[in-house]
């Protein structure tokens, strides 16, 4: 079972997402915040899996929030809400360590896939971002092959080692050892951070 967190100032909102997300079987809200501050404290208190989090709240913002919560419980898994597409504010989040972001529009058609994703260990970016604005890391990504690129951008759409494998006709051991050599390749410490190159550099699925 999955056990999120809701974070959002907005009441309607919370329960809407509450009501989406339980009408899964394999996932469960478990609290609910209105701003930043009370989500540091209630994510101390309940431990979630998976925080879903609106960027601007009261208080405290949802990327400061994402920061001082990973900073002690840094395999907590957090998709961030937001209204805003901008490439900066993509950046910030990622940058906090969010490993989702979905523009709010769109998130009850994708929240609970995101959410799946992201507990499952890998990343999940909606449908409907512009990420033009990037500037590519110094030629980089020019080094890496066509498997490479294909690997990286299932990776980023938050597919696990097993359905990367499925789709590329792959055994998972194989997969995991692409992903393994991008991290080394790319001289990268975690996951974010290859989300963060691969969207500096289009590698994604919104390309």
């Amino acid at each position: 079972m999955i056990r999120v967190m809701l974070a959002d100032d907005h009441g309607v909102l919370r329960d809407g997402l509450r009501r989406l997300l339980e009408a899964d079987t394999g996932i469960t809200v478990v609290a609910a915040a209105k701003d930043g501050r009370e989500a540091i404290a209630r994510a101390a208190e309940t431990r979630p899996d998976v925080i879903v989090m609106d960027v601007s709240m009261p208080n405290l913002g949802g990327i400061a929030a994402t920061r001082s919560i990973l900073g002690s419980a840094p395999a907590t898994g957090v998709v961030m809400l937001s209204m805003h597409s901008s490439d900066e504010t993509i950046h910030w989040a990622l940058d906090a360590g969010a490993r989702g972001y979905l523009l709010k529009d769109s998130a009850s058609d994708e929240v609970v896939s995101a959410v799946r994703a992201v507990a499952a260990g890998g990343c999940y970016l909606g449908q409907g971002i512009a990420l033009k604005s990037f500037e590519p890391d110094g030629g980089l990504a020019g080094h890496l092959t066509t498997s490479e690129r294909r690997v990286l951008r299932l990776i980023v759409e938050g597919k696990s080692n097993a359905e990367a494998a499925q789709i590329l006709d792959l055994s998972p051991r194989t997969v995991e050892t692409y992903r393994a050599r991008l991290m080394e390749k790319l001289q990268l410490e975690d996951l974010p951070a290859l989300v963060k190159f691969a969207i500096r550099n289009g590698i994604t699925s919104v390309d």
